[in-house]
């Protein structure tokens, strides 16, 4: 119960002030949209920019750390796309954004303050290095399925650039890549623009959860509800339980390990409405699962951390 209050309930509670705020009209929506632009577009990436720019890449980039969490990540993707043509009979370009759904784990707006409160912040290393590779690497494969489904018998080339214009339009990947530039180079950033990115940075987490309310309450949850609890269940039980049992197989070291588990334990991301919503393809599915997954996610969390000791 202590870890519920100490570490969960803040995170939450921000959120549900965001959607309190929008629901009561309190705050417009178009300042919702305006605070969730801000932050997708310029507060994150500057984090993730700031962030990946001062890793020590050595220490960071385990390989079995990489592998536990997008093995398991790509077997969600199949999961989801699988259960919804199966059973639910999708067509395929919905399979698709179904199965982004189950892949993309909320790692920045949830995964980043839960491991931190629980952990400290020297425990986000390993949470740096999972999203350092995480848009590059769900959007790379949700972007080139959807683009083979719905370009059967394209060129080679053709398919080719779709999928690099519209991995390389995505904020997130800009800034990572900058950080990676930065850091490889060992660019020195001015004190001056360090301490600007700082401030940006201070605001990208709570706006973000305050914006993801108010996001929230626009998408209600209504119909395909069988669909939505595949996705709940492959996203808050099956992603984590499969990096478990990978990172124990490759005996990950234990600050990696509760960062891999409890990160693949987050609700779906917005960027699975975002997604859905950039192919025009089961936005209903996705902007419940986030809604729904993400009100679940406060016991779920839960439940993973009190398994992580």
């Amino acid at each position: 119960m202590q870890t519920l209050l100490d570490v969960i309930l803040p995170v939450f509670l921000v959120i549900g002030f965001g959607y309190v705020a929008v629901w009561r009209g309190l705050f417009p929506v178009s300042g919702i949209d305006g605070v969730m632009r801000f932050t997708q577009n310029f507060a994150i990436p500057c984090l993730l920019f700031q962030a990946i720019a001062r890793l020590d890449l050595s220490a960071s980039f385990d390989p079995a750390l990489l592998l536990s969490f997008y093995a398991g990540a790509a077997i969600c993707f199949a999961l989801g796309m699988t259960g919804a043509r199966l059973i639910f009979r999708r067509d395929w370009e919905d399979c698709v954004a179904i199965g982004f759904c189950c892949l993309f784990s909320n790692s920045v707006l949830l995964g980043l303050p839960i491991t931190e409160r629980a952990y400290g912040s020297d425990a986000l290393t390993a949470n740096y290095a999972i999203i350092a590779f995480h848009s590059p690497f769900c959007y790379g494969l949700g972007i080139t399925v959807m683009e083979v489904v719905r370009n059967r018998g394209q060129s080679v080339v053709a398919l080719t650039r779709s999928v690099t214009r519209a991995m390389f339009r995505n904020a997130l990947v800009i800034g990572i890549l900058a950080g990676f530039i930065v850091n490889i180079t060992r660019l020195p950033i001015p004190g001056v623009v360090d301490d600007a990115l700082s401030l940006i940075v201070s605001a990208a987490l709570p706006a973000a959860l305050f914006a993801l309310g108010g996001v929230l309450i626009q998408y209600r949850p209504e119909g395909d509800m069988k669909t939505i609890a595949m996705v709940c269940v492959i996203a808050l039980l099956v992603h984590p339980t499969l990096v478990w049992i990978f990172g124990s197989a490759l005996s990950l070291p234990q600050d990696f390990f509760r960062s891999a588990v409890l990160t693949s334990a987050m609700a779906p991301g917005f960027n699975a409405y975002i997604f859905a919503n950039m192919y025009g393809r089961a936005r209903r599915v996705a902007a419940t699962s986030v809604l729904v997954a993400t009100g679940i996610s406060v016991l779920s969390a839960w439940f993973w951390l009190s398994m992580l000791g």
